[in-house]
């Protein structure tokens, strides 16, 4: 049987006290830690989470306060909100939801506390894997996030609209060519549904330039950063072959209208109205999509399971491995500017112990990054897709650890709005983001 958040308390607060007292004094130390998180249209997870968690630190800590402060803004948006937060330490966050691609650049701007003398001496840190630790790792060597989760992404098709169309289920693409096929089946038999979502463009930041565009191109065997000799790759066929993917779609009008595309609610829309309705037959998204439809989402759909089948994105020309996904994740990172850097850390460590980190996985529909939560009957039990998006990992791929990625992703969103509007060719936009990347990081630091 789970144990409950207040047993958990109980059981971790004797194991924290041993952490109290090895950052400013007791009368340096602030009473109350102030905890900044995203809270944005249908993920309402996080929000309970934090809640949960607040009321048993609270319970356990005598004289200790939490000031929650959700920001409600779309990613991109957070992002800003966050960083101006931290230049103050006035309003600077205590603890605070980080993603993994921002703790390089967070970690440089001096928003992060390093956190390895406190893992040091948490146990539970053995239970995180490897890879999901080098998630909040920074270029110095140093942990500045504890993973709360991971993902993957993978094609979400409607089976009943598939049957419908004469399409066949279970559906297994094996070519970009495959994708855009089906998509022109569904627009010629069912003309009142959008056969293909795939986001883009610069209003939907990260789920357009990851979750979109990184989707296509690491689908075609480029990348957009040489690891091994720290450069970024310009001139690549790859690029220009993803962004013609994009100019298909939604010039071929096999997608969103550009207007509907460019809203920045699309994908809540998408996942609380036009799936369950039956209105978007495939849609290029995340393993946390059915969190959304769950009893405890925000848009329970009880049939969900029955519908919605999911199929690995395939590779561009069904070259090995066949497939392709990308992984992310969001961690809990402690703010430099912290006043009680114990308590921050005591929350911390509080909010993804075993039994939160499972509680939170199976309600966001993240793939655990904890091994006793990954091996729990309850965990693999919770959803039946996590067998699937976690299969997965095996072809994932994840952003580049670099403080000048933000900038870079942000010219990939401009790259395909230009082409996904008609503005530019996929050969014209390819070049623009080029040039884009000289200016940003110097010709010495790219590579054709």
């Amino acid at each position: 049987m789970k144990r409950t958040l207040s047993a958990t308390v109980a059981l971790g607060a004797a194991g924290l006290l041993v952490l109290t007292g090895c950052a400013a004094g007791e009368s340096e130390a602030s009473d109350t830690i102030k905890v900044a998180y995203q809270k944005f249209g249908t993920f309402t997870q996080l929000d309970a989470h934090m809640k949960q968690v607040k009321d048993a630190f609270e319970a356990e800590n005598e004289g200790l306060t939490v000031e929650l402060v959700p920001i409600e803004a779309q990613q991109n948006d957070y992002f800003t909100k966050l960083a101006l937060m931290n230049q103050s330490a006035a309003t600077a966050p205590d603890v605070m939801y980080e993603d993994t691609f921002m703790v390089e650049s967070d970690a440089d701007a001096g928003y992060l506390a390093p956190l390895d003398e406190y893992t040091e001496a948490w146990d539970e840190w053995d239970m995180f894997y490897d890879n999901a630790k080098s998630a909040g790792l920074s270029s110095d060597g140093k942990t500045y996030g504890i993973p709360m989760g991971t993902d993957t992404r993978a094609l979400w098709y409607n089976k009943d609209l598939f049957e419908q169309a004469g399409l066949p289920v279970p559906w297994e693409p094996a070519t970009w060519e495959d994708v855009l096929d089906a998509a022109a089946t569904i627009k010629a038999k069912l003309p009142d549904v959008v056969p293909l979502n795939v986001y883009s463009g610069k209003a939907q930041g990260e789920a357009a330039a990851m979750q979109g565009f990184e989707m296509l191109l690491y689908g075609t065997g480029d990348t957009l950063y040489d690891a091994d000799g720290k450069k970024w790759v310009t001139g690549s066929q790859g690029f220009e072959d993803s962004l013609a993917f994009i100019g298909d779609l939604y010039q071929g009008g096999l997608g969103p209208t550009p207007e509907q595309a460019l809203d920045k609610n699309i994908g809540n829309i998408v996942a609380s109205e036009w799936l369950p309705q039956g209105k978007l037959a495939i849609n290029l998204d995340g393993s946390w999509l059915s969190g959304t439809w769950l009893e405890t989402g925000t848009a329970p759909w009880p049939e969900w399971n029955d519908v919605m089948g999911q199929a690995p994105m395939p590779t561009q020309n069904g070259d090995e491995p066949g497939a392709n996904s990308m992984s992310g994740g969001w961690t809990l990172a402690m703010g430099s500017k912290s006043k009680n850097k114990d308590a921050a850390w005591d929350f911390i460590a509080l909010a993804l112990d075993k039994d939160n980190s499972q509680s939170y996985d199976i309600a966001a529909s993240q793939i655990a990054v904890r091994s006793d939560v990954s091996e729990d009957p309850d965990y693999q039990a919770a959803n039946p897709t996590f067998g699937f998006f976690s299969e997965i990992v095996a072809v994932t791929n994840f952003r580049p650890a670099t403080s000048d990625y933000g900038k870079i992703s942000s010219e990939i969103t401009i790259a395909m709005e230009a082409v996904m509007t008609g503005q530019q060719s996929p050969a014209e936009a390819a070049a623009a983001y080029d040039e884009a990347v000289v200016r940003i990081v110097g010709e010495e630091n790219t590579t054709s």
